[in-house]
């Protein structure tokens, strides 16, 4: 049996069909051009007979040298009693002129019945006839066998009829769909092995996520011999979305050991799945397995030691082998050895002997116990830890600050203003400030007080700024927790504060940013 999978993406015709997504004639392209070269076996672009932005792809992506990968168009098998060379469906097919045309067919009794409303015969001809016409334009040629599991299930010698008939025409691959996406991996096991047992043809599978189960499908059918696995990239596709490649793939090579894209591809899977969110305005899953950046994310203080002497204690395969990168997690969780790991990531060295480090660790707990949380903010964890070795420095101290907010009429915008003193090596700075709000009057005037000692504060812009009730059931005194996101070009960076005022609790998370980026060397 060959030991090569072979990946079919159909992102661009599946992946679509997911709610919020949608795609342009330039955003199918470039992702073709990424799939390519990615190493994917086939780009399936579109349905022609169902849209016209599928026929500007086709005919644009002609204009394409790709390397790797081989187009497909998408269709049906012809409608019941007409000819194959007559059917509209079919012909758009041939017209496109692409090497590899994929047609699903009807392979439960039910659907032959009830949705087609033809006879079994008539189903098996329509599938026949479709196969051998489109092989006989020399295509390549892939059925797709829809609802097949279910159609097994129902009716397994029906089925199985379904397949001899696209084999017989002359198909290239079966591939057998769990379109419903209910089948449990036992059962898509089984049938695969029968079906594999049965046919001559290669086998490939095609899974939906409706039940949890696509990808852990797709494992498990390549595991019984299919050697050809459809799906898109991060799981998109409509109601829960299709088998996810981006888990697939990296399951066949590393659990399988069987090629099925470059390795080279392998070592930047978190790059390419990033990517192909971004090009479809989709924020990436920070828990999806091999490239989510929580994936090889370590907060609890077991972990962390026993990764310190060998990560395979806690990492099913290296980060690195998928492009992306081990995170040490500090908080409440967190023991000694977090600490250490943490320190040392960030350029900071602990004297053991003299207990910095259970020091830093009991702070940490006891601010994570009043609502802290340093996950996000790592920047606020190394400005905590500095200041807890006693020859840190502040490069600058706060004299004091007060926000007046004014409202002059019931139709009229608020006006807020802020004034801030602080001390920067013996000098005091006494500035205010206007803003669109307090914390917005509070950054500028404090960038104004700072940067006639520090003009690189110019260059810190606020990226995000989050706040979140810790207790609700306490109303507006309800303690807030802030946290800001903030970046200068080069690096990003986040810090958090804490407070029953919502104010201070933005003050003590922007003294954090600015004088993170004050410190920083990066």
């Amino acid at each position: 049996m060959p030991n090569t999978v072979k990946i079919y993406d159909t992102t661009l015709r599946d992946g679509e069909q997911a709610e919020n997504i949608s795609f342009s004639v330039e955003d199918k392209l470039q992702i073709a051009r990424l799939l390519d070269e990615f190493g994917v076996h086939y780009i399936e672009g579109g349905w022609p007979g169902s849209n016209p932005k599928a026929v500007r792809f086709f005919q644009a992506i002609r204009k394409e040298k790709l390397k790797h990968a081989r187009v497909a168009a998408f269709g049906s098998t012809r409608r019941k009693k007409i000819r194959p060379e007559d059917d509209a469906n079919l012909k758009a097919l041939v017209e496109l002129k692409v090497p590899v045309c994929t047609i699903f067919g009807k392979t439960w009794d039910l659907h032959v019945t009830e949705a087609l409303r033809t006879t079994l015969d008539e189903n098996l001809a329509m599938i026949a006839s479709s196969v051998k016409y489109l092989k006989s334009k020399r295509r390549e040629v892939i059925y797709d066998a829809e609802h097949f599991f279910d159609g097994y299930k129902a009716n397994p010698d029906y089925a199985l009829k379904t397949l001899e008939a696209a084999v017989e025409a002359g198909a290239d691959c079966l591939a057998l769909c769990d379109t419903n996406g209910g089948t449990m991996p036992h059962e898509v096991a089984a049938i695969v092995r029968t079906v594999v047992g049965a046919t001559r043809a290669p086998i490939g599978i095609h899974t939906h996520n409706d039940a949890g189960m696509a990808a852990a499908n797709s494992i498990v059918a390549v595991a019984e011999g299919a050697r050809h696995v459809q799906g898109t990239i991060n799981g998109y596709g409509e109601r829960s979305g299709n088998a996810d490649l981006i888990t697939a793939i990296p399951n066949i090579a590393f659990k399988l050991k069987l090629r099925c894209v470059p390795a080279k591809s392998l070592a930047r899977l978190t790059e390419f799945s990033h990517t192909i969110d971004e090009i479809a305005n989709q924020t990436p899953n920070p828990r999806q397995p091999y490239v989510g950046r929580c994936s090889f994310a370590h907060k609890g203080g077991i972990h962390v030691s026993a990764m310190q002497r060998h990560s395979s204690t806690y990492e099913h395969v290296p980060p690195e082998t998928v492009g992306n990168q081990r995170r040490v997690l500090v908080s409440e969780m967190s023991g000694v050895s977090n600490i250490e790991y943490k320190a040392a990531e960030r350029g900071m060295e602990f004297d053991g002997e003299s207990g910095e480090q259970k020091t830093l660790l009991e702070r940490i707990k006891r601010m994570e116990d009043e609502g802290y949380s340093f996950e996000a903010a790592e920047a606020s964890f190394e400005i905590l830890a500095r200041r807890l070795k006693g020859k840190y420095k502040r490069p600058f101290s706060l004299k004091g600050f007060r926000v007046i907010v004014e409202k002059r009429g019931h139709d009229e915008d608020c006006i807020s203003e802020a004034t801030v003193k602080i001390d920067v090596g013996g000098r005091h700075y006494l500035m205010a400030a206007e803003g669109d709000g307090p914390i917005n009057a509070l950054d500028k005037a404090v960038r104004q007080a700072l940067s006639h000692e520090y003009p690189q504060v110019a260059d810190v812009n606020l990226r995000d700024y989050k706040v979140r009730v810790l207790d609700a059931e306490e109303g507006t005194a309800a303690k807030v927790r802030v946290l800001i996101e903030s970046g200068d070009g080069k690096s990003e960076w986040g810090t958090v504060g804490v407070s029953e005022n919502i104010i201070e609790a933005s003050w003590r998370a922007l003294v954090d940013s600015l004088e993170y980026k004050l410190i920083s060397k990066k």
